[in-house]
């Protein structure tokens, strides 16, 4: 398995993961936000207003990316104080 510990790596391979994680990031919120119409849509057509619920829950896979995200920022801030 890979070692996903932050303190062993270079500073160029945070920030690259750091933009690759972005663009993953910005990627899937679009993806989200065609989906969150579409679902929205059908539910105001068909009345079944049970499919709005999925919407919030939805939102929820993006916490990995997120957490990831703030922790390789946070690595490269504390990297480049000292």
């Amino acid at each position: 398995m890979k070692n996903n510990n932050l303190s062993h790596q270079s500073i160029e391979s945070l920030i690259k993961q750091r933009n690759l994680l972005k663009g993953v990031a910005i990627g899937f919120a679009i993806v989200l936000l065609v989906a969150f119409s579409l679902i929205l849509y059908v539910a105001v057509q068909k009345k079944n207003f049970g499919l709005i619920a999925v919407l919030p829950a939805s939102m929820i896979t993006l916490l990995p990316i997120l957490i990831r995200f703030g922790q390789i920022n946070t690595e490269i801030k504390s990297r480049r104080i000292n």
